[in-house]
């Protein structure tokens, strides 16, 4: 079901059975997966892919442009893998460079307030505490759990199953 509030680009892809809330905005080449289901005030701006079955709480802003410097208004892209939960209030930003992308992985579980930022890479099965802010470059595999409050330095690489402790 799609609200009547809500405005969805002629360009955008939608799959079967999803839902999109009320005031949510849709961008040109977005792809929503199977069963999505999106809550109200939610902005995916534009190039994303959704997998099968993403829940996007409530005022979560997806694939807007990166904060970066470098970048100059290349395509670029945030791909969101299968059964993964964004709580409300998520930012993602695409990546930088032409061709460049921010990718979070299928099973993962971003709690309200996180911030991932341009060109990072989170794994599979992943959980991410409120209020994690990622800056450009980070990388986090499969099976890591970070904590809540914490700031992640660029180009880190947190490592499979990883436990971050809160407020670092």
């Amino acid at each position: 079901m799609i609200h009547r509030t809500a405005l969805v680009d002629p360009t955008a892809h939608l799959g079967h059975d999803v839902s999109v809330g009320a005031y949510t905005i849709v961008g040109p080449r977005v792809t929503l997966g199977d069963r999505c289901v999106l809550a109200a005030h939610v902005v995916i701006e534009r190039n994303a892919k959704l997998g099968t079955g993403v829940k996007v709480g409530y005022g979560t802003v997806i694939g807007n442009d990166p904060q970066d410097l470098k970048y100059e208004g290349a395509e670029t892209w945030v791909e969101i893998g299968d059964g993964t939960v964004l709580r409300g209030y998520c930012t993602i930003n695409r990546g930088t460079a032409a061709t460049g992308k921010t990718t979070v992985g299928e099973r993962c579980f971003l709690m309200s307030y996180v911030h991932v930022a341009h060109d990072c890479a989170i794994g599979n099965d992943v959980i991410i505490a409120n209020a994690v802010q990622m800056a450009g470059h980070v990388t986090v595999e499969d099976r890591a759990i970070i904590s809540g409050l914490i700031g992640i330095h660029q180009f880190v690489r947190i490592g499979t199953f990883a436990f971050v402790g809160g407020g670092s």
